[in-house]
């Protein structure tokens, strides 16, 4: 089979028009968690869209309407207790992480959902890639877009300093509600085809790598898309030839793209 031949399957199809619109997805989003010292809000939404994967399946609805509705919730939870001051960023982060991942190992246990199936949801998987999926991340794609468009200043001086953002003027609580809904949706949309295990990696790595070369701000972002797409494309292309799963390829891509930057900006 030659290397065009693979795009006959309408599955490989839908899985490449996902991966471009998420490696160009993960980035924009990832760089502003990582400048809020915030990564670890995309690995707490992670295990909450995992227990939105148990509910579905309990109640045998749409697994994606699950994942949202549980990312969305947690989201503002999180958020909701941060700023209430009463608890810290991190604690609550932990909090929800290892909460949810102990309510989904209880309820697919009971359930009697622990099969082979979970493991695409946990590692990710090319063949579970729906049309559905594609739709839902180009609509992503377009509000991603245009919240930036309309509101990077604002975003941009709210990741640095919360405080500083706020006494400029900035509504710092509209434009906070936004962004976590969307970095909601963005995990529970990537949840099939990076895996709950690895949807944090994605967001935050690639922006790592590109963090490594100390350009500006918007060059890194530019470079940390690069470094997502070229991961995702070979991520995925490695794991259909050589039978692997999808999330761990391309995570270990963008693992590499990191070591790479680290290593050659230190001989520079």
């Amino acid at each position: 089979m030659s290397f065009f031949d693979i795009f006959q399957f309408d599955f490989f199809v839908r899985a490449f028009e996902a991966g471009l619109l998420l490696s160009i997805i993960a980035p924009l989003i990832g760089m502003f968690l990582v400048v809020r010292r915030y990564s670890l809000f995309a690995d707490a939404l992670s295990h909450v869209s995992l227990l939105g994967v148990a509910l579905a399946l309990m109640l045998k609805i749409p697994v994606l309407l699950g994942t949202l509705f549980t990312a969305l919730l947690a989201a503002f939870g999180i958020e909701r207790l941060r700023m209430g001051g009463r608890v810290f960023g991190e604690a609550v982060i932990a909090l929800f992480l290892s909460s949810s991942l102990a309510l989904s190992v209880v309820l697919l246990g009971l359930g009697g959902n622990v099969n082979a199936n979970l493991l695409s949801y946990l590692f990710g998987s090319l063949t579970t890639v729906t049309v559905l999926d594609v739709v839902l991340l180009l609509l992503l794609f377009i509000g991603v877009s245009f919240f930036l468009l309309f509101f990077y200043r604002e975003l941009f001086l709210f990741s640095l300093d919360e405080d500083l953002a706020a006494v400029s003027g900035v509504r710092t609580r509209l434009i906070n509600g936004i962004f976590v809904a969307l970095a909601a949706v963005c995990v529970a949309a990537v949840l099939q085809i990076v895996g709950a295990l690895l949807v944090g990696a994605l967001l935050v790595v690639p922006v790592l790598a590109a963090m490594q070369w100390r350009m500006s701000f918007r060059r890194t972002l530019f470079l940390a898309i690069f470094f997502s797409f070229l991961s995702v494309n070979i991520g995925f292309f490695a794991a259909y030839f050589f039978d692997i799963a999808s999330g761990g390829t391309i995570v270990i891509c963008t693992v590499l793209f990191f070591l790479g930057s680290f290593f050659a900006h230190r001989r520079i």
